[in-house]
């Protein structure tokens, strides 16, 4: 059996529903810092190898000593394969320059910084380049992305797999437990991370558009990032729910459960696991026409696209959604489906299997 070596630092949600899947076909050693392992160890198949490391906080130094050790576990391993969830850590990018590795997998979630991300890593759109060029296959999970790599940073086109983002719902299901939120007919849901390029001011400003046919509607907004006070200033507060900060794992199903849709009003997107989620807990997705989304979701059967910054499309396609239960039984139905495609995590392993046998050690 393939002997790989799952290596990650962010993306854990998506990190543990490929994991527990990858071990139907490999012998599988998971790596990932003690914070996360508390996190999420009651959902981790039992056959999995597990390392646990304490990993400091980015700006930490100790950094370079812990990531010497794990390129120490990984000598000792000798794995086939060894998988890496994204690079976003310089220090572990640095450490490619340094050590000889073994077949190394790449899964890139993000070929560029998104527009006004302050959580960026400083260094980190300079160090991960590194990845791009020291890894024998790199995943990504759109075209839009792998034609970046291919046509900006001149990587090999056959180097470039593109696999979908699988559905998160069912993890986050997991954590709430069997309850299942009754569901408000006239709430929308902003969910994840508050930085410009999501867009949330379009939606705020549609909001008021909204309210002119449905009086009822709410929009929750839920997450960490910017302040969002001076956007959320002239609307009437009846209309909004604010959940700022950091949302708990066992919060998040509830959340979509309760919304009549989610809205991604972004105006840039590689891709986007909001919307996955949405798909496998039957929450309709309304979302912007371009990048990632456009090409995940399909527009009219399981999901609608509007145009970015068209505050009035957008105000139309919810309203358009809010008063239609027909459309919106459609949409989950056709969404649901697609989970038990090509967004099933049993899939999306197989063929990151595939990508193994390409680059294993024979």
């Amino acid at each position: 059996m393939l002997q790989v070596t799952l290596l990650h630092f962010p993306f854990s949600g998506y990190t543990l529903q490929l994991a527990n899947q990858l071990v139907n076909y490999v012998d599988l050693t998971f790596i990932h810092s003690e914070k996360i392992y508390s996190q999420y160890k009651d959902f981790i198949d039992p056959r999995i190898h597990i390392i646990k490391i304490e990993k400091p906080r980015i700006r930490n130094p100790r950094n370079i000593f812990v990531m010497s050790a794990i390129m120490r576990m990984i000598r000792e391993i000798k794995p086939d394969v060894l998988h890496v969830q994204e690079n976003n850590d310089p220090w572990y990018d640095l450490m490619l320059l340094g050590n000889t590795m073994p077949p190394l997998v790449t899964t890139i979630h993000d070929v560029f910084a998104h527009p006004g991300d302050r959580d960026l890593i400083p260094g980190t759109q300079y160090t991960r380049k590194i990845a791009y060029y020291r890894s024998q296959r790199l995943i990504v999970h759109t075209n839009l992305l792998k034609n970046a790599l291919v046509q900006q940073f001149h990587v090999p086109s056959a180097r470039v797999n593109v696999l979908p983002h699988g559905e998160l719902g069912s993890l986050f299901q997991s954590f709430s437990g069997k309850k299942i939120q009754e569901r408000e007919p006239y709430t929308l849901l902003f969910f994840g991370r508050i930085w410009p390029y999501k867009g949330l001011k379009y939606l705020i400003q549609a909001l008021p558009l909204v309210a002119e046919h449905i009086p009822e509607v709410k929009l929750i907004i839920a997450g960490q990032g910017e302040n969002i006070d001076h956007l959320l200033q002239a609307t009437d507060k009846k209309y909004y729910e604010l959940l700022s900060g950091f949302i708990l794992n066992e919060d998040v199903a509830p959340l979509f459960q309760r919304s009549t849709a989610v809205i991604l009003p972004y105006i840039e997107s590689s891709q986007s696991g909001v919307a996955t989620m949405a798909y496998s807990l039957g929450t309709p997705v309304i979302a912007s026409n371009l990048g990632g989304l456009a090409e995940m979701i399909r527009h009219e059967e399981d999901g609608l696209l509007v145009e970015p910054r068209d505050v009035r499309g957008l105000a139309n396609a919810i309203i358009r959604l809010l008063s239609d239960t027909q459309l919106q039984q459609k949409i989950q139905k056709a969404a649901l489906i697609r989970c038990q495609q090509d967004l099933n995590w049993s899939n999306i392993a197989a063929q990151t299997v595939d990508v193994y046998q390409k680059v294993a050690i024979k």
